[in-house]
This record gives C-alpha cells, structure tokens and sequence, in this order.
C-alpha cells in the first residue's frame, strides 16, 4: 500500500512517500481503508521530536532512539471503511464508517490503518463526511474536554489562547453554545475567522499581551500551550481557572510555585476516551450545531506541504489530507 515513512527527526522533508505491506491485525483490532487524515500538532512535534526533559527519554525508546524505527508512518487520526475486523471484535462491521485515534501507534498517513475497536473509534453519520469526521478524534475530543473542564456556564468570561486553529475553533464554538462570551487570542488575519465561528472579541497576540488587556477572564483555556499559568494568572478573576495540556515538567514546576494559587486555579487537561465523545460530537455535526472549518486539502504526495502549512501558524482551522 502507499505510505508515508517517516525516516527521520527534523523538517517535513524527511516525510518520503513509499510502499509499504498492509498492516496485519490483532484479536481485537478493525483494519480501516482510509479517507481522510488530519495534521495535528502532536505529528508536527513528534516529526520534529520537539520535546525536552523527562518526557524525551520514553518517547526516544519507544519511537527509536536515533531516528524512527523502520517503517513507521504519521497521522495520529483518521476517517475511513472498515474492511477487516478481529476475530474479538463485535462493534464494528465491514463496510462500517468510522473515524478514530491511533494514538502513538500512528498509521494515518497511509491507503490502510489500524484502530483499537476498545479505544477512541466510533461510527460516522451519514451526513458527516470523512473530512469532517477525521478532525473529531483528536482536535474536537480535546476542546470538549477543554470545555468540559472549565465548566463553562452561561455568561462567563472565556479567553481561547489559539483560537483559530483546529482544537481552538471548536473551542469557540462549544463554549459559545454553552452561553459563554468567548474571546479568541491569535493573529489578527483570522480574527473574521473566528469572529463567525461565535467569539465575541478577538486579541491579536502579535501585538497584545493579553495579561495586560482590559479584560479578565473565568477561564483561560490555552490550547496551544504558548502560555504560563505564572503569567496567564493577572488575567483571571479571582476563583478563575487556567487550564493547558502541556507536558512541560518545568512548566507544571512553575505553576505549582506561583503566588497566584491560593486565588486562581490550573488544571491539566486530557482528552476524553472512548467513543462517546467522538459520537456526540459527530451528532452535533451532522445535526448543524458545530461546523468543520477546514483551512486546506492535500494529497498524499503532497505531504511536506501538508505538514509545513500545519505547522505555519496561518492555517484557520483544520489541514485535512485525502486519499
């Protein structure tokens, strides 16, 4: 089958398209012909290796310690065909529509690919389309549990920190619906962008610092981990929460010793498993409630280009690539 190998760390150059064998499956495994994929920030940094610390050394011994190990291929999340199912598997039929997380198994830069039938997989409706649906395992799962952490009721103060990329305009649009008035932090070209998917106010971090804006906020949800809880905190109000899913040990160091904790609250944030929150959000979709805005298509030939426009900072939304 035709893949993507990713043979090194470093740039998107080192992304080769190539062929590869199908993959084969475990027990309790479906075997998905793939539609569409997404680029998310998780592949932009494990393709740089863009991490330090603690958290550099399991990821070395897992993915391979001087490069990736042989036949590794990209794509965190992607939408498809079932066309094979384990012999354990009982949720999920051929010709099944599904969209899923592989997680650090990847695969999805790739014609086939393998999800757990136990993990973040679910059924796409049929007014869903495989663009649409392969953004919601990782971006959409991730900004509901965004949303879902800060608690948002009706007429709170929300600041969004990247609030015009894949996980961000979804943020926007969920907590907008849950009553919240949403400003969204980004550059200023996208501030139309993000004014249509629901914020009430855009701040263009290239020029703002928003510690120091007018406002203040019941919640900071930084998506994008640009910020600090040390720094984000003189723009909470009292009792706020700053909430980030960074896995920085010296940032969790940080925030752990700032003065502002007895005022303000920090909370990690991790997706939501399994697949009712990929269900639910599929509904909303197919129902009108959210929409799927996707910044850009790519093949599969013209992945560097897929990877250079994620990781460009002037993608509104989502970078999609279809086979």
């Amino acid at each position: 089958m035709k893949a993507v190998l990713w043979k090194a760390y470093g740039d998107a150059d080192v992304l080769e398209v190539g062929e590869v064998d199908r993959p084969t499956l475990g027990e309790n495994e479906i075997l998905v012909r793939i539609r569409a994929a997404t680029v998310t920030a998780g592949d932009i940094e494990m393709r740089r290796f863009a991490f330090s610390g603690l958290i550099a050394i399991p990821l070395r011994l897992l993915l391979g310690i001087w490069r990736p190990r042989k036949g590794r291929i990209l794509g965190q999340e992607f939408a498809g065909d079932v066309v094979e199912v384990g012999s354990a598997v009982d949720r999920h039929d051929i010709d099944d529509r599904v969209t899923g997380q592989a997680g650090l198994k990847f695969g999805g830069y790739a014609e086939y690919g393998v999800l757990s039938a136990k993990g973040p997989v679910a059924k796409i409706p049929e007014d869903v389309s495989y663009e649409e649906a392969a953004t919601i395992p990782t971006a959409g799962v991730y900004a509901a549990s965004f949303v879902e952490a800060a608690e948002v009721s009706p007429g709170d103060e929300i600041l969004v920190v990247g609030g015009g990329g894949s996980i961000g305009s979804y943020v926007i649009q969920l907590a907008s619906h849950a009553g919240a008035r949403v400003t969204a932090l980004d550059r200023a070209d996208k501030a139309d962008f993000m004014l249509s998917l629901g914020a009430s106010e855009v701040v263009d971090y290239q020029s703002v610092d928003f510690t120091q804006h007018h406002a203040r906020y019941d919640a900071i949800l930084d998506v994008i981990d640009k910020s600090s809880f040390p720094k984000a905190a003189p723009a909470l109000k009292e009792g706020g929460v700053y909430l980030y899913s960074d896995t920085s040990i010296v940032k969790l160091i940080r925030s752990r010793l700032s003065r502002h904790r007895k005022t303000r609250r920090y909370r990690f944030v991790t997706g939501l498993t399994g697949p009712g929150p990929i269900e639910e959000l599929a509904g909303q979709i197919a129902s009108g409630q959210l929409r799927v805005p996707i910044d850009s298509k790519y093949s599969l030939d013209e992945i560097r280009q897929a990877h250079r426009r994620g990781e460009s900072g002037a993608k509104q939304g989502h970078v999609v690539v279809h086979m």
